[in-house]
C-alpha cells in the first residue's frame, strides 16, 4: 500500500523483502516497531498469537532491564531474526586542515566553546546542550557530563577551552535565569536554552562557509576518539572519557590508528579475557 505524499510502498512484508530503496537501518527500525506492537498486543491478551519469530538472545542486558528492584534477575531478551544486515561504518574523523578551516569560521565564543567541547572533550551534541553552568568547573578544569541513560561522568577540561567558556560567560552569554550553559543569542528566543535544531542550524551554516561538508558535531567527537587511540590511551580510559556503555563501541577507534596501537589493543583484550 501507499501513503499519499510518500513514494513507493510503505508496508514491509514479514519475509524481509524491500523494494522501495529504504536504508537497512530504516528497515530494521520499522520491523522493530512492528515487533513491539505485537509484543504489546500479547501483553494485553496472552491468547493472541505473536507472528514475530524470536532469534538468539542478545549479548548483554540493557540498562533499562537492569533498573528496578528486580533488575538483578533480568536476562538478555531474544532478538527478532528479521533484520537486514547493516554495513559496519567506522567513525569518520576530520583532518587537521578541516578542523582549522571549520574553527576559523566560528565567530562567537559560544560556537567556539560548543565545538571545542566536542573536539577536545569528546562530548556528544546532546551532552553539550545539557550542560549547566554549575557543571563546568573552570578553575579545577573539570566537566560533569550527563550522558546516555542519565549516566554522569567527569571529563577533564582543556585549559584554552576553559578560557573560551569563561569569556563566553562574562562577555557574551545573555542575562537569563536559565541554568543551561548555552543559550540562544538573538531573536525572539534570546536567553532561552539552545535546542538541538538550533545546534544543527549553526553547524550547517559553518559547514557551508568553511567548505568542510563533513564538519558535523559527531565528526568532532570522532576526531577526539581517534586522537586518543592514536596517542595510545588505554581502552578503559577512552571508554570513560567517551561515555560508552560497552568497550566494543570504543574499540571501533582502534581500526583507524597505526598497527602498533592495534597490537596494544589485542594485548589488552587478551589480559581482560584471562582475568574472567
Amino acid at each position: 500500500s501507499s501513503v499519499p505524499g510518500r513514494p513507493g510502498p510503505n508496508v514491509m512484508t514479514l519475509d524481509g523483502q524491500r523494494a522501495d530503496g529504504y536504508a537497512p537501518a530504516t528497515v530494521n527500525r520499522r520491523m522493530a516497531a512492528v515487533s513491539g506492537l505485537f509484543t504489546f498486543l500479547a501483553m494485553r491478551d496472552p491468547c493472541l498469537p505473536n507472528p514475530m519469530p524470536k532469534g538468539q538472545e542478545s549479548r548483554w542486558v540493557s540498562s533499562a532491564q537492569r533498573s528496578g528492584l528486580l533488575g538483578h534477575l533480568a536476562t538478555p531478551a531474544a532478538r527478532s531474526p528479521l533484520r537486514v544486515r547493516e554495513p559496519r561504518r567506522l567513525p569518520r574523523s576530520l583532518e587537521s586542515d578541516e578542523v582549522i578551516a571549520l574553527f576559523q569560521g566560528l565567530r562567537t565564543y559560544r560556537d567556539r566553546a560548543m565545538a571545542g567541547l566536542m573536539l577536545y572533550c569528546g562530548l556528544r551534541a546532546g551532552e553539550v546542550l545539557a550542560l549547566r553552568i554549575r557543571d563546568v568547573d573552570i578553575g579545577g578544569r573539570w566537566l560533569l557530563v550527563l550522558g546516555k541513560g542519565s549516566k554522569e561522568r567527569r571529563v577533564p577540561l582543556d585549559v584554552d577551552l576553559a578560557g573560551v567558556i569563561q569569556t563566553y560567560l562574562l562577555a557574551e552569554r545573555p542575562e537569563s535565569d536559565e541554568q543551561r550553559l548555552f543559550l540562544v543569542a538573538k531573536g525572539a528566543n534570546r536567553g532561552l536554552p539552545l535546542t538541538a535544531a538550533g545546534l544543527r542550524t549553526i553547524f550547517r551554516y559553518h559547514r557551508e562557509i568553511s567548505g568542510v561538508p563533513d564538519g558535523h558535531p559527531h565528526a568532532l567527537r570522532h576526531t577526539f576518539g581517534s586522537a586518543l587511540a592514536a596517542s595510545g590511551v588505554d581502552l578503559s580510559i577512552m571508554r570513560e572519557l567517551l561515555g560508552h556503555a560497552h568497550v566494543n563501541t570504543t574499540a571501533r577507534y582502534i581500526h583507524l590508528v597505526p598497527a602498533h596501537v592495534k597490537s596494544e589493543y589485542d594485548a589488552a583484550i587478551n589480559r581482560q579475557k584471562q582475568s574472567h
